[in-house]
C-alpha cells in the first residue's frame, strides 16, 4: 500500500468534521485535530479544511514519521494508522515490542533488521494486540471503544 491508498483508506475511518465533547482531540476535520492543523499552518475554520491540507499533514507528520515506505506492505498501514491515533513514537514502540526490539520509538537499523527476520503476519497480530490493550487504558475508551475495536479488527481481517 502506498501513501495515496493509505490516505484514502484512513479517511474511511476518520470521516469529516467532528467536535465530540468526550474526544480529547477536540475539534477535528478528516481526523486532523485543530491543534495539529494549526501546528502545520492551517488557520481556517476546521469545517472548511480541504482534504489536500489533511493529506499533506498525514504524509509528513505520520506516514513519513514512521518511515512507512521502509516497512513490509503487510504492516505498513497498521503502523501508519496507529501513528495517526496514538502518535508516531507510540506506534513504533508497539511495533518494536512486537518484534522484540528495544522500544525506544525510533525506527532504526536494529528494528528494521528485527522486522525483516520475522513473518509480517505475526508482527501485525502482535502489534495490534499491544495497540488494543493500550487503548483500553485511554481516557476515551468508555466513549469510543466500539469504534476503536472495530478499527483494529478491520486491520486484523485485511
Amino acid at each position: 500500500m502506498n501513501f495515496d491508498e493509505a490516505f484514502h483508506h484512513l479517511l474511511g475511518h476518520e470521516g469529516g468534521y467532528s467536535n465530540h465533547p468526550e474526544d480529547p482531540g477536540g475539534e477535528t476535520m478528516w481526523g486532523v485535530t485543530k491543534a495539529v492543523a494549526r501546528e502545520n499552518g492551517y488557520n481556517g475554520l476546521m469545517k472548511d479544511m480541504p482534504t489536500e491540507v489533511a493529506k499533506s499533514i498525514y504524509k509528513a507528520k505520520y506516514w513519513d514519521a514512521v518511515q512507512a515506505e521502509k516497512l513490509p506492505p503487510t504492516i505498513r498501514y497498521a503502523v501508519f494508522d496507529a501513528a495517526v491515533n496514538s502518535g508516531p513514537g507510540t506506534s513504533i514502540r508497539w511495533l518494536q515490542e512486537a518484534v522484540g526490539a528495544t522500544p525506544d520509538g525510533v525506527l532504526g537499523p536494529k528494528t528494521l533488521a528485527a522486522i525483516n527476520e520475522l513473518h509480517p503476519d505475526g508482527i501485525l497480530r502482535r502489534m495490534l494486540g499491544r495497540r488494543l490493550k493500550a487503548m483500553t487504558n485511554m481516557l476515551g475508551w468508555p466513549s469510543f471503544s466500539a469504534g476503536w475495536a472495530r478499527r483494529v479488527a478491520t486491520l486484523l481481517e485485511a
